[in-house]
């Protein structure tokens, strides 16, 4: 089995997330992705296809092969199940298990991570909401919808959050919202488009906009 140094799974796992949803992924994306210089990217990517992890042509955009694609989920399954170890067992809040598991997600034993996963009982979801892939790298999807599109007055269970800047994070913590929590949209406010919402027994209060558009619920009994 290949072994990576930190950068190279640093760009293998920024390849990945770029690529959701695009045919290719440029230079200059990834250079701005990683806060690094286009030449760099283009050294790398010289390094990553010699090893077979990526479909590179100079000036054409790159992408993945399936074997680059199977590092990346494993790097995201170690990150993901380290975040999960770091909020439920050592009670990090979770604007703060992302970076700490950034460096975490470098200990590249299948044995710890499987052992792992078992000892946390093979959670699903990482603390954000995001997918934890299982050891043969696949994800259970899940039917989820904005905040800011949900019916009014039907009960919704908080299941991602799609920006996890430590702000919107903090505010969420803040207005008690994390990852399961349940709650209605009572009020859609036609002037700036803020929702007013109700978590059970507490008061109702207003979050804006763009906060409603990166939290991602499902609909709830």
């Amino acid at each position: 089995m290949l072994k990576f140094s930190t950068s190279e799974e640093n760009y293998i796992k920024a390849i990945y997330h770029l690529q959701e949803g695009e045919s290719t992924v440029t230079t200059n994306a990834l250079a701005q992705e990683l806060h690094t210089r286009p030449a760099s990217v283009t050294d790398m990517m010289k390094k990553l296809k010699t090893k077979k992890l990526l479909h590179y042509q100079p000036y054409q955009g790159f992408r993945l092969s399936p074997e680059g694609s199977k590092v990346a989920l494993g790097i995201i399954r170690r990150h993901r199940l380290w975040e999960f170890f770091l909020a439920e067992k050592l009670e990090f809040s979770w604007e703060e298990v992302h970076e700490v598991a950034e460096d975490l997600e470098h200990v590249g034993s299948k044995k710890l991570i499987d052992r792992l996963d078992a000892f946390l009982g093979f959670p699903r979801f990482d603390p954000h909401g995001d997918p934890i892939p299982d050891s043969n790298g696949r994800m259970k999807p899940s039917q989820q919808i904005s905040l800011s599109e949900v019916a009014l007055n039907r009960t919704v269970i908080v299941r991602h959050v799609a920006d996890q800047s430590a702000g919107l994070l903090e505010l969420l913590r803040h207005k008690k919202i994390s990852i399961g929590t349940r709650m209605e949209v009572k009020k859609r406010f036609a002037y700036d488009q803020s929702v007013e919402i109700r978590i059970k027994p507490h008061p109702l209060f207003t979050i804006s906009e763009q906060s409603a558009k990166n939290i991602f619920v499902s609909y709830g009994e």
